[in-house]
């Protein structure tokens, strides 16, 4: 039923309907409710926490996958190179921990803490800590790790968390769909709202005016889910696969494994589904692909047959150097 929620909402968001008329008004009770909201928190009529140490957000202004968790790996790794010892604070969207907020590593049960943060975990090495209360999740992490720099995943909505850096990230194939707000279209906040951001990054497409930073997700090299064979894209090319993919835009996923020549069966699931043996068994020897916030959901039953596909946000070396030029910038 979540799943069909997902594709109706994504067909209205992003195809020519006028269904989206019928949800407006909707969509106009949302947007006030959001600006009275963050007009709250810079009036100071509601608390702003802010650490003693930078905070840089990455987050989006619609709902869905843009690419936010690929984009805090790569700054995760870029600072890490430059000396900086990083924490992020995520969500825990899916996580059913009893309670909050939780210290999660790689070995964490994504069941309990949410599938991003364990990825997270294991993609960084940082320690992350998770919650619905980013506060208090970036405030256990200061507490128990050395950490002089965090990293948000997602939360530019979460306005008691003052931050030294916004980052937006933008789908550039999808862009912000028909500029309607939720329920009628995908915004979570106003288009101007890029304009107030220290940086636009556009993941991939062609949305977008000079001054953003462009990036291409790209598949890294194959590994085993439960194994530790690794394979090249190339070597599954003219390959029949079952390609699974819980995420916010299972598409994307589809779409970057058929332009490597692979012959896609798609299974597109609910964001943060959880998973089972079931979910993997179709009946036949075929390759199965997953993403790789799906791959730390099925470690434990995983056949070898379960392939991860890593994805990669590349930039030129310009955009590279700008980006981190900037983000160093606002750090000193």
């Amino acid at each position: 039923m979540r799943l069909i929620l997902e594709l109706a909402l994504d067909w209205i968001w992003y195809r020519p309907n006028l269904v989206k008329w019928l949800l407006w008004p909707l969509g106009n009770i949302y947007r006030v409710a959001m600006e009275i909201r963050r007009l709250q928190y810079r009036l100071g009529l509601k608390p702003v926490t802010t650490l003693p140490v930078p905070v840089i957000v990455v987050g989006n202004i619609t709902v869905g996958g843009t690419g936010k968790t690929p984009l805090v790996i790569w700054l995760a790794s870029e600072l890490q190179t430059r000396g900086y010892r990083v924490g992020i604070v995520s969500r825990g969207y899916g996580g059913s921990a009893a309670d909050w907020p939780q210290q999660v590593w790689s070995t964490s049960d994504p069941l309990q803490v949410g599938d991003e943060p364990v990825l997270l975990a294991r993609a960084t090495g940082c320690p992350v800590a998770v919650g619905p209360d980013r506060v208090a999740a970036a405030q256990m992490l200061l507490a128990t790790e050395r950490v002089d720099v965090v990293l948000t995943d997602d939360g530019l909505q979460h306005h008691a968390l003052n931050r030294t850096m916004e980052i937006i990230v933008v789908d550039g194939e999808r862009g912000l769909g028909n500029g309607f707000f939720l329920p009628a279209g995908p915004l979570r906040e106003s288009k101007s709202r890029i304009d107030d951001v220290d940086a636009v990054v556009v993941n991939g497409g062609n949305w977008g005016h000079d001054g953003v930073f462009r990036a291409q997700a790209e598949g890294q090299r194959l590994y085993q889910v439960a194994g530790p064979g690794q394979k090249s894209l190339g070597e599954f090319r003219g390959t029949k696969v079952h390609a699974v993919a819980g995420i916010a835009n299972p598409t994307r996923f589809f779409d970057l494994l058929e332009k490597a020549g692979i012959s896609v069966l798609p299974y597109p699931l609910p964001d943060h589904a959880k998973l089972d043996a079931t979910s993997l068994d179709f009946g036949d020897s075929l390759p199965i692909m997953v993403t790789e916030k799906d791959a730390v959901k099925c470690q434990s039953f995983a056949h070898e047959n379960v392939w991860c596909v890593p994805i990669k946000l590349i930039f030129d070396a310009r955009h590279r150097d700008l980006l981190m030029q900037r983000v160093l910038t606002h750090l000193t």
